[in-house]
């Protein structure tokens, strides 16, 4: 498989202003490029508004060559102004929920506040967008908990896959 095409986003009105210092976005660039060796493409700071969150998945889902991976991070709690999902579900043509479903149930063991975020996955044209908190280790042990299967959900949503690798199963059919 040729390396992962991958975008961030920080979701934040203080962080596109200058008043604080992005943390979050750069931890998961570094984890895309050192974890699954991913060509990080494109970043951005966005504010919390939801036109402009939406705007920004739209333009990177539109890429050529295609970005494979955009993860939002920032904007998935229960504040105001708090929109990433509602902008994210705004322009996925296929929403995914297992994939968050999976992150919540990993991450808990570490903090039950993990079901506090409203983050969303799925699928614009041929790329997968997923939401992630906006606190460093959030966002991190997030992405932590979906490392493993990344790499085959690219190869799938990119049409790569002929097979599972799990082998197939045959049943017989009783004729009598």
């Amino acid at each position: 498989m040729s390396a992962i095409q991958a975008a961030v986003a920080t979701i934040s009105d203080r962080c596109s202003r200058g008043e604080t210092t992005d943390t979050s976005g750069p931890a998961l660039v570094e984890m895309l490029q050192e974890q699954l060796d991913a060509a990080v493409v494109q970043t951005a700071c966005v504010p919390d508004d939801r036109a402009l969150i939406s705007r920004q998945l739209i333009t990177w889902s539109e890429c050529k060559p295609t970005i494979d991976l955009v993860l939002t991070t920032g904007g998935t709690g229960l504040a105001p102004r708090d929109v990433t999902p509602e902008a994210t579900a705004d322009v996925l043509e296929r929403e995914h929920s297992g994939l968050m479903e999976l992150v919540r149930m990993r991450c808990y063991a570490k903090t039950p506040r993990a079901y506090l975020s409203r983050g969303i996955a799925g699928v614009c044209g041929r790329t997968l967008i997923i939401n992630l908190p906006g606190s460093q280790r959030g966002a991190t042990e997030s992405l932590e908990a979906l490392l493993d299967i990344l790499p085959h959900a690219i190869e799938t949503l990119r049409g790569n896959v002929v097979d599972d690798g799990r082998g197939r199963i045959i049943r017989q059919v009783d004729s009598t």
